[in-house]
């Protein structure tokens, strides 16, 4: 077999490379985050292994599966940024624990996950009285509503479908998802309404969304974009 000559090029700066981070479970992501963010990114997915109950325990469990999860990312490739893309796991395990946990794997590169993009994205719109839509059961919701609180945000109304289950997760249909916004948000003084979860398929609701209660309403998923967004200003 003949040998054949080739040259390298260096990687297109004009197309940054961004990891993410995504639950074995969740199908509702990659779909949305694409949607989200510039042609000109270029995604990089990597499963984690989880559990399809969503519970405290199981989403601690995953702590030590994450840098397990990011080492199978390319190595060769710059990453900008690396996207953990699980908001209940953030809360449990740790916005600052997930960081460390990926900057191990990959020193220096700018990380975020959905609480953190989401606190980032309400002090953007100068937000403090905030609804909160959850899927999760009682203990899980409570712990994120408590690092939203701790954080300064007031939460004026909350409430959750109390679904434990990812796979169902996933498949809360859009008219459950609007008149949860209304219930929550349609009569409350409030300055933002949070849907909570990545598996939530909210994309194509969060314009009706947002007119009907007359204020911002953002998701895991659309605050996880924007983040990116800011991050990769910031390194510009």
């Amino acid at each position: 077999m003949e040998s054949l000559r080739f040259t390298l090029v260096d990687d297109d700066t004009t197309q940054p490379a961004i990891g993410l981070v995504v639950l074995q479970s969740d199908e509702t992501l990659e779909h949305e985050l694409r949607q989200y963010l510039p042609a000109n990114y270029r995604l990089f997915h990597t499963r984690i292994a989880n559990s399809q109950l969503i519970d405290e325990k199981s989403l601690q469990a995953m702590k030590a599966e994450v840098p397990k999860s990011v080492s199978l990312l390319p190595r060769h490739t710059d990453f900008k940024v690396i996207a953990y893309g699980c908001t209940s796991a953030a809360t449990v395990i740790g916005e600052q624990a997930v960081t460390d946990a990926i900057q191990g794997v990959f020193p220096g590169c700018a990380v975020t996950n959905p609480m953190t993009a989401i606190k980032a994205q309400l002090q953007h719109f100068g937000a403090r009285r905030i609804a909160v839509l959850t899927p999760y059961e009682p203990n899980v919701s409570a712990a994120l509503c408590n690092n939203l609180t701790k954080s300064g945000y007031e939460i004026v109304q909350s409430g959750s479908f109390h679904e434990q289950h990812d796979h169902r997760v996933a498949r809360i249909s859009q008219s459950s998802l609007l008149s949860a916004v209304m219930q929550l948000g349609g009569s409350a003084d409030i300055d933002a309404l949070v849907a909570c979860c990545t598996n939530l398929r909210t994309h194509d609701i969060l314009g009706d969304a947002s007119d009907s209660i007359k204020c911002p309403v953002i998701s895991s998923n659309s605050a996880l974009a924007w983040h990116i967004q800011q991050l990769m200003s910031d390194i510009a």
